[in-house]
């Protein structure tokens, strides 16, 4: 998950997000809709800086709010891509218009979460390229689980689930990349007070090192002090904003670039990582 990022799929929020209502999608009181679109275009603009090519979703008016966060309606491997299914009532259109994009781009799709099943694309961590970690929690279910199981093993990835807490109750967000953000094969940013223990304890026996996010930090953004995205091993963007996390990182030998995201990530609840669907990493 921290390969050098070649492909991304991304939404731009001029449109998504235009005319959005906070209440409705529970947004915070700092939403604004056009200075979430600037601070998105300045987001991908890092991400285009980084080498990365950049495939955009139809920018439809369709009042998919959310759907800029294209990291959580499909999940993709190295055979291709698997749709997934929203725990967010809100967000239950969106896996869709992946679908529609990877046929567009001619990217086979090997599976999709079906019936009562529901998996999220920010619940799923990828350990290496045969082993998928998948938080249990609000926005996943073991049905989903189960069926990804079934969707991946014939494909040699072998999928473990963990159960996440509720932390701050259903409405909010806790993804199992909230508490995690690989930087690097074998370095990951962790708030581990939120970690599942049993897996801190896989971590730690693959040898992974462990850099914790500042607590207070991550306490006061919601958790998007640690949502950070490689763009490469210990390359990445974060928020602006988190001082002692960003220097956490830079100790442990990662180059960090940052965006004011306080319209757009602070505010709904989704970071760097959210905003994109990695489909390309070499």
């Amino acid at each position: 998950m921290a390969a050098p990022l070649r492909r991304v799929l991304m939404r731009s929020a001029r449109g998504a997000m235009q005319g959005a209502d906070p209440a409705r999608w529970h947004y915070g009181p700092s939403f604004d809709a056009a200075r979430a679109a600037a601070q998105h275009a300045a987001f991908a603009a890092l991400v285009a800086v980084s080498g990365a090519a950049v495939e955009w979703l139809d920018d439809a008016d369709d009042g998919l709010a959310d759907s800029v966060f294209t990291h959580d309606p499909s999940l993709m491997t190295d055979k291709g891509a698997v749709i997934l299914s929203m725990g967010k009532a809100l967000r239950r259109a969106e896996p869709a218009l992946h679908e529609a994009a990877y046929r567009r781009l001619g990217i086979p799709v090997l599976g999709r979460v079906e019936g009562e099943g529901q998996v999220e694309g920010g619940d799923c961590v990828w350990l290496d390229r045969n082993t998928l970690v998948v938080g249990r929690g609000v926005r996943t279910n073991q049905d989903g689980i189960q069926q990804l199981a079934n969707i991946l093993g014939p494909i040699g990835v072998s999928v473990f689930g963990f159960d996440l807490p509720l932390w701050q109750g259903e409405e909010a967000c806790l993804h199992l990349m909230s508490v995690i953000s690989p930087l690097a094969d074998v370095l990951a940013l962790v708030h581990s007070p939120l970690l599942p223990a049993p897996f801190w304890q896989m971590l730690r026996g693959r040898g992974i090192t462990l850099v914790e996010g500042d607590r207070d930090e991550f306490s006061a953004s919601g958790g998007l002090s640690l949502n950070v995205l490689p763009t490469a091993p210990r390359e990445v963007i974060m928020v602006a904003g988190f001082p002692k996390t960003q220097a956490a990182m830079e100790a442990a030998g990662c180059t960090v670039a940052t965006f004011e995201a306080d319209a757009l990530c602070i505010a709904c609840e989704g970071g760097p990582t959210c905003l994109t669907r990695p489909i390309l990493r070499r």
